[in-house]
């Protein structure tokens, strides 16, 4: 065989030869769509990942816009009925303020007077409570205790707060820093709440100008019902303290109670702007007080505590928040465990409002029917005996019109 047969014969096993290289190649390599999807998978968990970080470092901020806007929707019913009358956004808002906190400061000095007088009380009259204090556990336990060992379990106790007080005396470092953190929240809480119940409308316009015509008609309800909503909460709830603070300012005054209104103030107070624990909050505090005086009298206020509890919660809430709220107490109750789960205090305070406007912008959506008068769901199906269903079943696929031979 000649070198030119040679070549001719070994020329195809070469192009096989790289036919074969190039599909191995091809094998080995991944297809473009799977590098693509991979790289797009690592962006979004990288975007995730970084959005996560950016919430985690803004979470403060966050929930001092939170709180702002809900005391902007909180005072927003005031300003605007301000603002229907000829004056400017501004100084309405500016008005309000001034009037919610002559309100807190008028709160504050009254609580601070009945912390000053109760003090001042049981330090003057220390050694008779001390004694009182022997006669009735010897009577009660019947114990043989004196004064004297009166006197050194209070100097046990005296080295023990002198000790933790110089602990937390070290640690003053932390707590200043801490309370200057709270003094300039408090102040971007304020700062916000101002801006937007001032700007309320130019806000809202702001926000709608980036939607489309359809959205724009959702936001605006949505904004509307969060302001009533809020406005309703914080009106009943008002309300509510007010009648509460009366009811006990007359019981601690037949009861013959020193500083009466300070007291029957924070029970009313208390129990209606912190959720849940509120109530026993503000009836603790009666109590104690109370109980300086003598059991009888702590077991009175508290009889009666109980009692103002049962008829506020089954009479008037129900008639007051009717038309501002309009919750289940299930549901009100579950809306501040949610909120406190999710933002602590915060959330508590703001779960109602918030379940609130959203069960309200849901209804608007949500097409209800007519239920059957007739349909009474708790009655039990009627059921028809077993051999008429059966004869009847035979007739009609016998076709003969007569019922089967027995």
């Amino acid at each position: 065989m000649s070198a030119e047969e040679k070549d001719e014969t070994t020329q195809p096993d070469g192009a096989s030869a790289d036919k074969a290289v190039v599909a191995a190649e091809a094998v080995s390599s991944p297809p473009p769509w799977l590098l693509r999807a991979f790289l797009l998978g690592a962006a979004t968990v990288a975007g995730l990942v970084a959005g996560f970080w950016v919430l985690q470092k803004l979470q403060g901020l966050l929930t001092v816009l939170l709180v702002s806007l809900f005391l902007a929707f909180a005072i927003e019913p005031a300003v605007n009925w301000l603002a229907q009358r000829g004056m400017r956004r501004g100084p309405a808002t500016g008005l309000v303020f001034l009037a919610v906190t002559a309100l807190v400061v008028a709160f504050g000095w009254t609580l601070g007077n009945l912390l000053i007088d109760q003090a001042t009380m049981l330090v003057r009259n220390a050694p008779d409570y001390a004694d009182r204090a022997v006669d009735w556990i010897n009577h009660t336990f019947k114990t043989d205790m004196s004064s004297t060992d009166i006197q050194k379990y209070a100097t046990d106790w005296s080295s023990n707060l002198e000790g933790y007080l110089t602990g937390l005396a070290g640690n003053v470092w932390g707590i200043g820093t801490a309370a200057i953190g709270a003094v300039f929240q408090g102040l971007g809480i304020l700062l916000f709440t101002y801006y937007f119940a001032a700007d309320g409308p130019r806000f809202r316009h702001a926000v709608c100008s980036l939607l489309p015509p359809r959205r724009q008609r959702h936001v605006l309800r949505a904004w509307d019902i969060a302001v009533a909503k809020t406005g309703g909460y914080i009106f009943s709830r008002g309300l509510l303290a007010l009648i509460s603070t009366l009811a006990h300012y007359a019981a601690l005054r037949v009861l013959d109670m020193p500083s009466a209104f300070a007291l029957a103030l924070w029970v009313g107070v208390v129990s209606q702007l912190i959720p849940t624990v509120g109530t026993y909050l503000a009836g603790a505090l009666p109590v104690i007080v109370a109980l300086v005086h003598g059991p009888s009298t702590a077991l009175w206020i508290l009889g009666f505590i109980v009692l103002y509890q049962q008829f506020e919660n089954y009479v008037l809430q129900p008639r007051i928040t009717a038309t501002t709220l309009d919750m289940h107490p299930a549901v009100t109750f579950g809306a501040v465990l949610a909120g406190a789960a999710l933002l602590g205090p915060t959330g508590a305070l703001l779960a109602i409002p918030v379940t609130a406007t959203v069960q309200a912008f849901s209804s608007a959506y949500i097409r209800r029917y007519d239920v059957h008068p007739g349909l009474d769901i708790n009655a039990p199906e009627p059921k028809q005996p077993r051999r008429k269903w059966t004869r009847k079943l035979s007739i009609r696929f016998s076709g003969s019109g007569k019922p089967p031979a027995r």
